[in-house]
């Protein structure tokens, strides 16, 4: 058994920005342009490079880049957009803002996300697009649910604000899988900018319509103005949204990107950790990887068996008193108080099951192997009384 870290507080997550980061930012802030400018277009560049993607959209943030994405889809008042309950409330959201309406499918429990099978019963005449989510960086049955949504004439979008890195079949998320896939930078995701976000496509007028309706849809950016010898007169052709990245936030994402493989290959390696000796636990349900399927493990998302010592918040709260910080598992949308008069409770058992037996651990990449220990150690104390 490891050495105890009584005064010592374990985050359940935590940015890893160093000293590159720093110079990264204050050169761009000398640099004059602290607004969307030209590290905003490099990060595009560097980003639709990195995950096998035709164009890159840098928005401020995942929650803009999914409503966005919705509005570019064509997704209006009237439609249906299915989408699991399980997931962060803002994929319900940016439905809502593109006017149209959620219809949350049930999830497969082992990989906490939508489950292929129940989609078609979903489907009606209303029905314009599925929003799937690829939950705690594990992809979606991409494949099964590109045939049903091919077959019955709908869109995909996919919400990968976990799964930067994470790969399906060879290839990583963000790639041609579907129409568009929306990222987030959020400091408790893998790569940060602190807030911020991106789409890609592999639709050239598509990423142009999106560029030109995070800024106002502006005919012209301020880079395309500033740099210009002559000048320039803009037009604004539709309604657009204020949804630019800034500079600083893309001077910080380049820099994360290219230390992103090594991070992402050290969560792998916490996680490894964490799988091999709490299965042992046989209370425990660790995460599992399908085959074709490659997670970041943005996060370590575990269940709770009905044998457990303890329930989850009593578990939660035993690592608390022992300085560990954890998470309840991720959120049922259907429960909060926008979307609680669908009925969607009995439609939804796994949703349920898995919200209330679910708990993230901490991980993140400056973890050492003892504050893991620690974890480890605690959890088995709990389960030994």
């Amino acid at each position: 058994m490891s050495t105890t870290i009584p005064s010592k507080t374990i985050p359940v997550a935590r940015p890893s920005i160093g000293a590159e980061e720093e110079a990264a930012v204050l050169a761009a802030l000398r640099s004059g342009w602290v607004s969307q400018g030209p590290r905003v277009a490099q990060f595009e560049k560097e980003f639709a490079e990195y995950v096998g993607a035709a164009h890159a959209v840098a928005v401020s943030s995942c929650t803009t880049a999914l409503h966005l994405a919705l509005v570019a889809a064509g997704v209006k008042a009237g439609d249906e957009v299915l989408c699991p309950s399980l997931s962060f409330i803002a994929t319900a959201n940016c439905i809502v803002y593109a006017g149209a309406t959620p219809i949350f499918v049930d999830i497969d429990p082992a990989t906490y996300n939508i489950d292929p099978k129940l989609i078609e019963q979903a489907i009606t005449p209303r029905t314009r697009a599925i929003l799937v989510v690829h939950q705690v960086g594990l992809p979606c049955a991409l494949a099964e649910i590109s045939e049903i949504a091919s077959r019955r004439g709908l869109l995909i979008v996919e919400d990968a604000a976990c799964a930067i890195g994470s790969e399906y079949r060879g290839l990583r998320i963000g790639a041609p899988h579907s129409l568009m896939a929306c990222f987030s930078f959020h400091p408790r995701k893998i790569l940060t900018t602190g807030e911020g976000g991106m789409i890609t496509t592999s639709d050239e007028a598509l990423a142009g319509r999106l560029r030109k309706l995070r800024q106002h849809a502006m005919t012209v950016s301020d880079l395309a103005r500033h740099s210009s010898s002559k000048v320039v007169v803009e037009s604004y052709d539709e309604v657009g949204y204020n949804y630019r990245m800034t500079d600083l936030q893309a001077a910080l994402g380049l820099v994360q990107l290219r230390r992103l493989d090594g991070m992402i290959a050290r969560r792998r390696q916490l996680a490894e950790r964490y799988s091999q000796r709490l299965s042992r636990l046989p209370w425990f349900l660790p995460p599992r990887e399908p085959a074709g399927c490659r997670s970041n493990f943005q996060s370590y998302m575990v269940r709770l068996a009905s044998s457990a010592p303890v329930s989850r918040d009593e578990l939660m709260q035993q690592l608390l008193d022992r300085g560990i910080s954890t998470r309840r598992g991720v959120m049922a949308s259907h429960r909060e108080a926008p979307y609680r008069d669908g009925g969607w409770d009995a439609r939804l058992p796994q949703t349920g099951l898995v919200t209330d037996t679910s708990i993230v651990l901490p991980l993140f990449h400056e973890m050492t192997d003892e504050e893991q220990d620690y974890v480890m150690d605690c959890i088995e104390q709990v389960s030994a009384r």
